[in-house]
């Protein structure tokens, strides 16, 4: 039997990174195109970049996010295979929202003793949604800080770099009153509130099928957040004028709207217009939280809004078909940030 390395003994495995990225390598390059110039383990990734000279004036977009405690859910579940697709999507939503398309994706995994198997689950689920969504996972860091980091938990961040023409950037400054807000469904919490849904779902069995639910609490709270770039793209390509576009992400949707309206202008929002998925009325029970505080931490159901002229809102339902998108307001003159009517 090998004696561990002194090193290994104070709580860092070389070795266990080394297996780790052995066994993420095929997924990873997988992730590949032509652009694609360095290989898993180079100090840093190139990514060719002649293509932008096709565009007029091309603008780099870039986002750094993580994914926070829905980490300590997958570990409560021992379940790695979907918070790589959390991450990816949540970082793709926020540069698509202002129009752009990814080009490459950096991962951060750390914890405070690599597994490697482990770790290799949730780059593998990193790599499948970064090709889902075209673009390359161009590197990224594995690391293993004990006394940092919980035993038994993991932490993942994701930045990405995108693209846009400069007069195709969405910032909102067209939004007028009157215009028509758009819905995207959301199929659960995405990436955001999951302290306060650990907290007021922590008395419930997370593995038990909940009728409410259709599958288990675990299973619920674990559903991948949504990537809405092919919806964002077939609107477009239907020449649907996108005046903005909110990721409803942390803030929920009293914070997020708002960063995209421009003075004078805010949102009325309908309740009964959507749909909202049963697990934020579970949670609203459990942890006898009021509307608005779950209005304020939660998506409700919408994970991404887009801002229309009233003549596009019926094309743009048509292009993407009953149950992908609901009409749930209206721009209005005079109102403050987001305000809330009901039926």
């Amino acid at each position: 039997m090998t004696a561990k390395s002194a090193y290994a003994q104070a709580g860092v495995d070389i070795a266990a990174g080394t297996r780790a990225t052995q066994l993420m390598r095929a997924a990873v390059q997988a992730t590949y195109g032509p652009e694609v110039l360095s290989g898993v383990g180079s100090f840093g990734g190139l990514f060719e970049v002649s293509a932008l000279k096709m565009m007029q004036q091309p603008v780099l977009v870039a986002s750094t996010d993580g994914v926070g405690t829905k980490t300590k859910v997958a570990a409560a579940l021992n379940r790695w295979d979907t918070i790589g697709h959390d991450i990816v999507n949540h970082c793709v939503n926020d540069i698509l929202v202002q129009g752009a398309r990814p080009l490459f994706f950096l991962d951060y995994v750390a914890s405070s003793q690599l597994d490697p198997e482990q770790i290799a689950t949730i780059v593998g689920g990193i790599a499948l949604a970064c090709s889902a969504v075209g673009c390359a996972l161009l590197g990224g860091e594995t690391a293993e800080m004990p006394g940092v980091y919980t035993p038994g938990e993991i932490d993942l961040v994701g930045t990405v770099v995108g693209m846009v023409e400069r007069e195709q950037i969405i910032d909102g400054r067209h939004i007028q009153p009157g215009d028509v807000i758009l819905g995207l469904p959301s199929n659960g919490l995405h990436t955001n509130g999951y302290t306060l849904a650990r907290q007021a779902l922590a008395e419930l069995d997370w593995q038990a099928h909940q009728e409410t639910l259709g599958r288990s609490i675990g299973d619920a709270l674990l559903i991948p957040h949504r990537s809405y770039l092919d919806d964002v793209q077939k609107l477009h390509n239907a020449g649907i004028n996108i005046r903005g576009l909110a990721h409803i992400t942390g803030g929920g949707l009293i914070d997020n709207p708002p960063r995209i309206f421009p003075e004078g202008v805010g949102a009325v929002l309908q309740w009964g217009s959507w749909p909202v998925p049963p697990i934020f009325k579970l949670i609203q029970e459990h942890g006898r939280i009021p509307q608005a505080e779950m209005s304020h931490v939660f998506n409700m159901g919408l994970g991404l809004l887009v801002i229309v002229p009233a003549p596009d809102a019926a094309k743009a339902q048509t292009v993407l078909g009953p149950q992908q998108v609901y009409s749930v307001g209206q721009m209005v003159a005079g109102v403050e940030g987001v305000e809330f009517r009901n039926p």
